[in-house]
């Protein structure tokens, strides 16, 4: 998650600084600015791994907030994928393993507990 974080930080770094990075689409049915998809990626790049940090407490909340905002990650890089394809398509596969990962974890120790 961590990792998937710092991705979505500097994807929204390059975006905020670059202009010219990044194709320009037109009639794209979620167009914002280049600088509004970068404050969205900045933060949530952010968000992402502070839920990381706090996902390696152990805690059962910290994999249910991860699971969320690592969905919301791939949410946004699946809208980002007309401006720079091969970075969002793989910041969204990076997303869908952590959720994947983190509601494999909480299946498998809400099997623990069972007595036999």
């Amino acid at each position: 998650m961590m990792f998937g974080g710092a991705m979505a930080i500097f994807e929204g770094i390059a975006a905020l600084a670059e202009d010219d990075l990044f194709v320009s689409t037109r009639n794209y049915v979620f167009e914002f600015s280049l600088t509004g998809w970068g404050w969205v990626h900045l933060i949530l790049g952010i968000v992402i791994v502070f839920a990381g940090c706090a996902v390696l407490t152990g805690a059962l909340w910290a994999r249910f907030f991860g699971v969320f905002v690592a969905g919301l990650g791939a949410l946004a890089n699946f809208l980002w994928v007309p401006y720079y394809p091969l970075w969002a398509l793989t910041l969204v596969a990076v997303n869908i393993f952590v959720v994947w990962a983190l509601c494999t974890g909480m299946h498998r120790e809400a099997g623990d507990g069972r007595a036999t």
